[in-house]
């Protein structure tokens, strides 16, 4: 379903991707349970998997009726839909878990021998799957931790050509756990040099899951693909797992195909949740920021804590200009240093009342976490140090309770280090 060129991404989250014609003329979408469809005759039977595995004759219209869950369902036609319309996408392809979406990105694109380039610190379960599960199938990985410099990525860029053909870049901007940011224009145009040299350009894939579709367009950078977990900011409420990816057809067509075999597409209920989800965004986008900046600003001023990685607070380092150029905010998750190591920030963390201590973000709740020894417990520390993650770094996603609140908590948990 084409989206409205003259609607506003606002309303396009209420109600893009379904037709109450559709579903007995209900306001919101039913959910439908079902593992399998009912053919109207064996000839349309036929048909449904001639059009689903082979894809539509000359002058037939594209897409096939549903057969089974596993291969699309009337729920995830509607999220992908609605998340290509707002990611200014053709296609979209939804997945069970973010990482099932970076599983399947990975396996479709990277053959024995490819190289992929990424940068560091990316999420814990990506740095894992690019670096230890594909190796194990022969690809090799090579990272840069600088991404607004053009020498250090080219220089990157340079030692991964000398191992094989470099295949794939995967960005994750900001970053997770730092908040750090990748220049995505640089990097696409590094890719099209790379391009020149070796007769084909790298897919350039952004994880887009601490800013989500209302404060970064990847493609429109020039990306490839944009990949987010949308068990993050998309659901919103910390009562789902889904990814999503969205980018050209021919792309986002291959990624459903393989999603098939994989046997990790969004089921019937979490598409639902997110098609519910979806409509709120915007708004708890918007309050979930502003609370974030003058959490900032409290922890900058705080003497107790050494540095605070959130681009959105002014003069805040050499990212800044490029956050303004790329994005429409600086999110709501961030890091910051306290004063100490490991037993000072436990100490805070075993204060805090209002926040809650738990991985995961952008739900409607604030929470916090101590990086090191949890979402990036399995990497290693020198991979960790080269990211900026150390024993003193702790990792904020801030909700949309009342900031006065949260600022009293941290301060609270603050007097304890």
């Amino acid at each position: 379903m084409a989206a409205d060129p003259s609607l506003h991404p606002e309303t396009l989250t209420v109600g893009h991707g379904y037709d109450p014609a559709n579903g007995m003329g209900a306001a919101k979408p039913p959910i439908f349970l079902t593992s399998t469809f009912v053919y109207e005759s064996a000839a349309a039977a036929k048909d449904s998997h001639r059009l689903f595995f082979d894809g539509p004759r000359e002058g037939e219209a594209a897409g096939s009726p549903h057969i089974y869950s596993r291969l699309g369902h009337p729920n995830l036609d509607m999220v992908e839909a609605r998340l290509a319309a707002i990611d200014g996408a053709e296609a979209a392809a939804g997945f069970a878990t973010g990482l099932a979406a970076v599983s399947t990105i990975l396996l479709a694109h990277l053959q024995p021998g490819d190289c992929v380039l990424h940068s560091l610190p990316v999420y814990g379960g990506t740095d894992m799957m690019i670096g230890q599960v594909m190796s194990r199938f022969g690809a090799r990985a090579f990272h840069f931790s600088d991404g607004l410099d053009g020498g250090a990525i080219r220089k990157a860029a340079d030692e991964a050509l000398t191992a094989g053909p470099l295949r794939m870049i995967w960005l994750e901007s900001p970053a997770n756990p730092t908040a750090a940011i990748v220049d995505i224009a640089l990097v696409a145009q590094i890719a099209e040099e790379i391009a020149r040299r070796q007769g084909f350009k790298p897919l350039l894939v952004v994880d887009n899951t601490f800013l989500g579709p209302f404060l970064q367009s990847p493609l429109k950078l020039g990306a490839d693909l944009c990949m987010t977990s949308m068990t993050k900011y998309c659901g919103g409420h910390s009562d789902l797992l889904a990814g999503g990816v969205s980018g050209s057809q021919s792309l986002i067509s291959s990624l459903k195909s393989l999603r098939t075999q994989l046997g990790n597409p969004m089921d019937a209920f979490t598409a639902w949740l997110l098609l519910r989800s979806l409509e709120t965004l915007h708004l708890r986008t918007e309050r979930a920021c502003a609370n974030a900046g003058s959490i900032a600003a409290f922890l900058r001023d705080h003497s107790k804590v050494t540095s605070v990685n959130y681009l959105g607070l002014p003069g805040s380092g050499p990212g800044e200009a490029v956050m303004a150029r790329q994005a429409r905010g600086a999110g709501s998750t961030f890091s910051f240093r306290i004063k100490g190591g490991e037993a000072e920030a436990f100490r805070l963390l075993d204060t805090l009342k209002v926040i809650k201590l738990a991985v995961s973000l952008g739900g409607s709740e604030t929470l916090i976490c101590h990086p090191a020894s949890t979402t990036h417990y399995p990497i290693p520390k020198d991979r960790l140090t080269e990211s900026g993650v150390d024993e003193s770094t702790l990792r904020l996603s801030v909700g949309i309770e009342h900031v006065d609140d949260l600022i009293a908590d941290l301060s609270r948990g603050l007097d304890q280090v």
